[in-house]
């Protein structure tokens, strides 16, 4: 299972932005969930949803101001991001889950990553 985002540069505070991320027809099944990763901290959940679309969860840090959707003709999962902060700032990464039905908010429990995408949030 190949995982592919995109999306990702450099964007001012209060900037929104949305992050793509290209699956196959296997994910199509799969929760998916977008992790990031800022330098020097550890990997931490985003968003996650699956794979009708129906349970989404997001972390505190970004719920109200995110939404993640799915495209499962195209095999596409999006993240999109309003009012942007400094902190969020880190390499972003899609991931899928072949065995849960609601997404996970632990990265243990992804089987599938794709290499990230670079969110650089800088004025």
């Amino acid at each position: 299972v190949q995982l592919q985002a995109s999306g990702g540069g450099l964007v001012q505070p209060g900037d929104s932005l949305t992050l793509s991320c290209q699956g196959s027809v296997r994910t199509t099944n799969y929760v998916v969930g977008w992790f990031r990763q800022a330098p020097g901290k550890e990997r931490e959940f985003v968003a996650g949803l699956s794979w009708s679309g129906v349970y989404t969860d997001y972390a505190d840090s970004v719920k109200g101001r995110s939404a993640v959707s799915r495209d499962n003709v195209k095999h596409m999962i999006h993240l999109l991001m309003n009012n942007l902060k400094p902190e969020d700032t880190a390499v972003y990464y899609c991931a899928a889950d072949r065995n849960s039905r609601t997404p996970s908010r632990q990265a243990k429990d992804y089987d599938f990553w794709g290499p990230g995408t670079l969110v650089t949030v800088s004025s």
